[in-house]
């Protein structure tokens, strides 16, 4: 596949202006859980209101740039939000405490967090899709790793891997309604995510008015938390705009904003999703500007931090070096050059055939942390929450997966290893389990390349407010050991 240069910049530019005008023009009505009459911007000419929904990618492109495709997982991420991410609330807040304690990602976004569920991670994605343009296997990857950190394995990580799907998909699938359908691909039919956008495609397919079929979301999530501030309702409403405007710009924007809830979410994501469509053309003149092209921050530490783009297009100009790294870390056959777009007649039909995101979702155990070594990946599954009690006990699932991986065309060698498997730190607690492993290669057995054991933690009489064990895995033939940190919760 080839895709034309200066219509995949001119996409991203249009993503990141799209992202400013929805973000600014939804801001002053965030959290109205009722529906409105907006007919266009509140603020006036050339002011940007500041919205997390752009500032965290901000730091995500720094990360990529600084680390390269390869390191970029949940922990990876983890460590930048505590370095340049200053908000507590919600979400954020519990994630980054729960970091501060020593749960690594997805425990981090799991353990004792009513936020999980919620906006924070679908609502920043586009980079992600931009970076990963016609990719959306690969735009959810790094989406998924993403939210994780404050979202664990829910709703909230759902949505952002159906939204960096759909968006990446949207580089050379025109059609609002194909990627839509590309999106739910990548998620369980049985999430909340995938229900809410099935139910704002039937309202639309049956002729049901926009603001009915808000009503019938509102309805259907109402056991949710307070409503206004979950994944699945705001996520409806996003494909509401994008499926009854029907490619109109303002049309699709003002109906978003108008379902109400979190609207700078709602607007930011559509403005972002038909620039994508589009390209710059898609966007009103007027609306081009009265926004102009400044980024205001409000959520990273630009005094530690100070090298962040100041405009849409620094932004872009960032983002379009950075594509054809991401494309090839990840195996892609995906040129971008000064060619025409040559892409498959059936691109969409290959997309929805693509089951990676949706396999990668459902291999994340809830409540479970893991670490990387070179040739594996060891995780560790919780039953359950990470507390203990005095005299109590904790079972746990460690898993070794080999790092031959099917869809990678130079894999790291496909040949098993010797575990040898050793408790550090274990003072008042008694670990039970396998002390040597056999992890496979990847054959007619093992397709999966993986090997699981179980442990089982006691503790003594005393406990700490936070116990940290470390596992320390020695495979025979290789030279560091790896080490992954275990803590409970007294």
């Amino acid at each position: 596949m080839n895709l034309n240069f200066e219509t995949y910049r001119d996409k991203v530019n249009a993503c990141w202006l799209g992202k400013n005008i929805g973000g600014t023009m939804g801001t002053p009505y965030e959290g109205t859980h009722e529906i409105l009459d907006i007919k266009g911007f509140a603020t006036e000419a050339n002011v940007v209101l500041p919205n997390d929904d752009l500032d965290l990618q901000l730091v995500w492109l720094y990360a990529v740039e600084r680390c390269g495709p390869h390191a970029i997982n949940s922990n990876l991420l983890g460590e930048y939000w505590l370095s340049f991410i200053g908000p507590h609330w919600n979400e954020y807040g519990l994630g980054k405490a729960n970091l501060k304690r020593g749960l690594m990602p997805p425990l981090s976004g799991d353990y004792d967090n009513e936020w999980k569920h919620s906006n924070g991670a679908w609502i920043r994605t586009e980079l992600w899709a931009c970076l990963a343009p016609a990719a959306p296997a690969i735009a959810a990857k790094y989406a998924i790793e993403d939210a994780m950190v404050d979202h664990g394995m829910g709703e909230g990580t759902y949505a952002a891997a159906f939204v960096a799907t759909m968006q990446s998909a949207a580089f050379v699938v025109t059609d609002i309604q194909k990627i839509i359908e590309i999106g739910l691909a990548a998620i369980p039919a049985d999430s909340r995510i995938a229900k809410s956008v099935n139910l704002v495609r039937e309202c639309y397919k049956n002729g049901v008015t926009p603001m009915e079929a808000r009503e019938k979301v509102r309805l259907q999530n109402a056991d949710i938390g307070d409503g206004w501030f979950e994944a699945p309702s705001n996520v409806a409403y996003t494909v509401l705009g994008l499926l009854y405007g029907e490619g109109d710009f303002k049309k699709s924007m003002i109906l978003a904003i108008n379902c109400g809830d979190d609207t700078d979410c709602t607007g930011g994501t559509v403005g972002a999703t038909l620039g994508i469509l589009g390209g710059m053309k898609m966007i009103p003149d007027d609306w081009k500007t009265h926004i102009g092209d400044n980024i205001v921050t409000m959520s990273v530490d630009v005094g530690t931090l100070r090298v962040l783009p100041k405009t849409c297009t620094a932004l872009t100009e960032r983002v379009v070096k950075l594509a054809p790294v991401v494309l090839w870390a990840n195996d892609m056959d995906t040129a971008i050059n000064d060619d025409e777009n040559d892409v498959p007649e059936d691109i969409a039909d290959i997309f929805l055939k693509d089951q990676r995101a949706i396999e990668r979702l459902n291999s994340i155990k809830p409540y479970s942390c893991y670490v990387e070594a070179p040739y594996m990946t060891v995780t560790a599954a919780f039953d359950g929450d990470p507390e203990i009690a005095p005299m109590g006990e904790k079972k746990l699932t460690i898993t070794f997966e080999n790092k031959y991986i099917k869809y990678q065309k130079t894999p790291l060698g496909n040949m098993p290893y010797t575990l040898t498997l050793r408790w550090l730190g274990t003072e008042g607690f008694t670990v039970e389990g396998k002390t040597c492993v056999i992890m496979p290669h990847k054959n007619t057995r093992y397709p999966d390349h993986k090997v699981s054991v179980d442990v089982t933690i006691r503790a003594g009489e005393t406990v700490q407010p936070i116990n940290r064990l470390v596992l320390e895995v020695n495979a025979i033939g290789r030279g560091a050991p790896t080490y992954l940190p275990i803590t409970l919760i007294g």
